[in-house]
């Protein structure tokens, strides 16, 4: 896959707010800190267009970004930390909830967790919820560049065992920094983008 072009297209709190439903979506589910935003950076080679925060939990949006004017990836706010008051975390679960129930050009979600620690209990929730509404369970488990490429498998074992997933396929070990297996997440991108 070849990235020509990118852009921030919307930031929705509500449904009046979210873009024609005109193309294709993959969106990307995970912890405030996790890293969705440097991940969505180098997935399309740009260094700031998806913004990281310095502060974690803060987005309380869903964001939309236009990818060569043909598909879309989208980031759902960041869930699980610890700093933030029980009805703004019940906050991001309706607008995380209303996006996957109204998003009829949604190919995938895609959970994304740190290949250094194994999956919280929100992120179990999280996944347990996408299989519930039919997605295929994939993970990406960014910060690979932060462990030896040799602890990969031992780090990798822990969150499909914690996750519960069988299919080695399924998880993608990735570094934002080092771009390890950015052509596996293009080429995995561009499969669930041919979705009917």
């Amino acid at each position: 896959m070849k990235i020509i072009s990118s852009e921030l297209e919307q930031i929705a709190a509500i449904i009046s707010q979210y873009p024609d439903s005109n193309l294709k979506e993959v969106a990307f589910a995970g912890r405030s800190n996790v890293g969705k935003s440097s991940f969505i950076n180098a997935f399309i080679n740009r260094k700031n267009l998806a913004r990281t925060s310095s502060k974690p939990g803060k987005t309380r949006t869903v964001n939309f970004y236009k990818i060569n004017n043909s598909f879309r990836l989208v980031d759902l706010p960041g869930y699980g930390y610890a700093q933030v008051s029980k009805s703004e975390k019940e906050k991001w679960g309706v607008i995380i909830e209303t996006y996957l129930s109204n998003r009829e050009n949604l190919c995938e979600v895609i959970l994304i967790v740190d290949i250094r620690h194994a999956p919280s209990k929100e992120d179990v929730m999280m996944y347990n919820w996408l299989l519930e509404y039919g997605f295929s369970g994939y993970v990406i488990a960014t910060k690979a560049d932060k462990i030896s490429k040799g602890q990969w498998n031992k780090h990798l074992k822990v969150v499909r065992e914690t996750l519960g997933i069988k299919d080695m396929n399924l998880v993608i070990p990735f570094s934002s920094d080092s771009k390890a297996n950015l052509e596996t997440v293009h080429n995995k991108i561009e499969e669930i983008l041919s979705c009917e």
